[in-house]
């Protein structure tokens, strides 16, 4: 005969509740990490860390804005803004999620009103993550072109047009006595006379980069076909990507070993080489020397432009920072990690600074033009004035590949980090999927995002490029961490976020925290604030080549905006439709924390979380009252129903006070 088989609560063979295996665990002293993979080694961290910050935006922008705003005068604002907006919002960021081992979007148990500022920040991580391994693919594109004994844009080839002119003829024209002449370029430099910039033709470095790399087409109307070796380069960057962090933080963190100092290496090998060229002192004086000019800082767009680049830079408010720090132990020194990222940060900056002027300063002694007429940013800079001057050099194909090779390092480094935000998050919502299932997760996040950015190396990629760079990487980001800045400190509280810091790293003296309290409190908030409404006034269509891009694009590059942002609202609508109570009441309540927030491990948290619910036991526990209330029914239908067909012959066990709700709920 068959027996009714007792709810697992009340067989005597019964599984230990999950609460009584994590407080097993707790006491062996060994849970760091059972739930959540952990850093194996600091350096892994710092590494990781270092690689996402440091991007291409140090080689390509800032050594650009730096000779635009005065030279060395730009690292005034440069400074002040590192200290009132970057490294105030980076020590945040850090700390909270270390504090709570959890991603970008569940770390928002904290105030759970504003979670979908945890969804936006993933959202714009995707889609910069789109664009980003493009430019991967062209660095890689050119790495393998650099495989030569010759650079193929150091001369005018058969892909050139009528335009086309190697300008290192050794002569140039000049004006003197009201007449313009042709002479050689040593006696005009002898001479203190500046050759006439000729702009009716091109370089070669930039005909290779429009017709032969890009195939560039006329507008962004005009999509034309796909580029099949930039879809090849960009299919490699995504199973590098793949590959490197098939295992997580454990791959990712031996990777960036190679990845995050290969660059340093590489910079400096430039810079060497660089200071030893003829012309390299006029370079390096256009980028920070006599030509600085103390005037510029009563120009408020130095000041934006200084806050803007600090900003970006650290790649704060895009959840990567978050990301990475939950994978740290509890009692890590977040603060000192956070400074010594920011300070490395802003070196590498000024670093690639004298590293590339000082080469261009080369490139415009042989050409005969000023340095400001060599001088370019962003792609400009990285694939046509740059490449125009390796190409002029002795073995020259050697230090195209060192310098390509570079860039693909910094591109992949904040590549995986970007990557590592994303699956982070996927992690905390669905752990044991993720467990079970990371390589092809992870394998089927990157063909999703590859196959995003077919469009990327069409012939109108380049269009695209940089029409998700211009939005997505631009306002979505500043509203993010504006709207951090406000839940946390206002909402919150930063009394708490204090207290909770110094469960972490100790009590702090009070004058310690005077700093961190003006700018989470004030300075920040409203910094950011201004440089979002003043980016907002003074918009702009982006550009390419002096043609505005077309309506119908604008309005996309907004609706990628709205796309980001329009999950803070919908996120808040459900968690005050999902409250108990009036509105008010509802409102109040998310902006609460949960009852899961704290330390992820019971022997951290201390007096402040002894009441703090395992999310772990808290779903098991609904699980078990359902399945209880179940059974409990069933039990009762059995004993005072008609027996059904299919349980005569069972016996049935007396157990009395089943229909007492107390027993039901135990």
């Amino acid at each position: 005969m068959g027996i009714l088989p007792l709810p697992g609560f009340m067989r005597c063979t019964q599984k230990k509740k999950s609460v009584d295996i994590i407080n097993e665990v707790n006491e062996t002293g060994n849970d760091e990490g059972q739930e959540r993979e952990m850093w194996p080694r600091k350096a892994d961290y710092m590494l990781s860390m270092v690689g996402y910050a440091v991007g291409l935006g140090n080689v390509w922008r800032f050594p650009y804005l730096a000779f635009k705003h005065g030279g060395g005068a730009f690292l005034i604002p440069f400074t002040i803004m590192l200290a009132f907006a970057g490294l105030p919002l980076c020590f945040l960021e850090c700390s909270l999620g270390q504090f709570a081992s959890l991603g970008p979007i569940e770390v928002w148990r904290i105030v759970p009103l504003f979670q979908g500022v945890g969804v936006t920040m993933v959202l714009i991580s995707g889609l910069v993550s789109i664009y980003y391994n493009v430019i991967v693919a062209y660095s890689l594109y050119y790495l393998f072109a650099s495989f030569n004994s010759y650079l193929p844009w150091a001369e005018c080839f058969h892909w050139a047009d009528s335009k086309c002119r190697n300008e290192i003829s050794g002569f140039c024209n000049v004006t003197m006595d009201n007449a313009m002449v042709t002479v050689n370029v040593s006696w005009a430099n002898a001479n203190n006379l500046t050759c006439i910039a000729d702009n009716t033709s091109e370089l070669p470095s930039k005909q290779y980069w429009e017709k032969v790399t890009l195939q560039q087409s006329s507008s962004m109307d005009e999509t034309g076909k796909v580029v099949w070796y930039l879809v090849l380069c960009l299919l490699l960057a995504w199973i590098i990507t793949v590959a490197s962090l098939y295992k997580g933080i454990q791959s990712s963190g031996k990777v960036v070993y190679f990845t995050a100092l290969f660059p340093y290496a590489v910079l400096v090998i430039l810079l060497i080489r660089g200071v030893t060229l003829e012309g390299a002192k006029n370079g390096i004086e256009y980028y920070i020397g006599q030509q600085s000019d103390i005037s510029k800082l009563a120009d408020g767009e130095v000041w934006r432009d200084a806050a803007t680049q600090i900003f970006y830079s650290l790649s704060t408010a895009w959840g990567g920072l978050i990301a990475l720090s939950s994978y740290n132990k509890f009692n890590n020194n977040c603060y000192m990690d956070s400074i010594v990222v920011c300070v490395i940060n802003c070196l590498t900056s000024v670093l690639a600074g004298f590293a590339i002027f000082s080469i261009l300063g080369h490139m415009a002694f042989v050409s005969g033009k000023k340095v400001s007429q060599v001088v370019d940013e962003g792609f400009g800079l990285a694939f046509i004035a740059y490449p125009d001057a390796l190409a002029k050099l002795p073995v020259s194909p050697l230090w195209s590949i060192l310098f390509f090779f570079m860039l693909l390092t910094l591109g992949l480094d904040s590549q995986f980090a970007t990557i590592e935000t994303i699956t982070t998050a996927i992690q905390d919502t669905f752990p044991k999927a993720m467990k079970k299932m990371r390589i092809p997760l992870t394998a089927a996040l990157s063909v999703f995002l590859f196959l995003l950015g077919i469009p990327c190396v069409t012939q109108a990629g380049i269009y695209w490029v940089i029409l998700i760079d211009s939005f997505c990487g631009g306002w979505a980001v500043l509203f993010a961490a504006v709207l951090e800045l406000v839940a946390l400190i206002w909402v919150y509280g930063g009394e708490k976020v204090i207290l909770d810091i110094e469960m972490m790293l100790g009590k702090k003296h009070w004058i310690f925290w005077l700093w961190w309290r003006a700018c989470w409190y004030f300075v920040s908030p409203v910094l950011l604030a201004v440089i979002l409404v003043w980016s907002l006034v003074t918009f702009e269509a982006p550009e390419k080549d002096g043609v505005a891009y077309p309506k119908w694009a604008v309005v996309l590059g907004f609706l990628m905006i709205v796309f980001c942002l329009i999950w803070i609202p919908i996120v808040a609508g459900v968690k005050i439709i999902q409250a108990k109570g009036n509105i008010f009441q509802r409102i109040a309540s998310c902006c609460r924390p949960t009852e899961t927030w704290g330390p992820a491990l019971r022997k951290n948290r201390g007096e402040r979380y002894q009441h703090m619910k395992d999310d772990k036991v808290k779903k098991e526990g609904k699980e078990g009252q359902s399945s209880g209330k179940k059974w409990t029914e069933r039990y009762i239908q059995m004993t005072d129903g008609p027996v059904k067909k299919e349980d005569k012959g069972v016996e049935i066990p007396d157990i009395t006070g089943c229909e007492n709700p107390s027993f039901q709920s135990d």
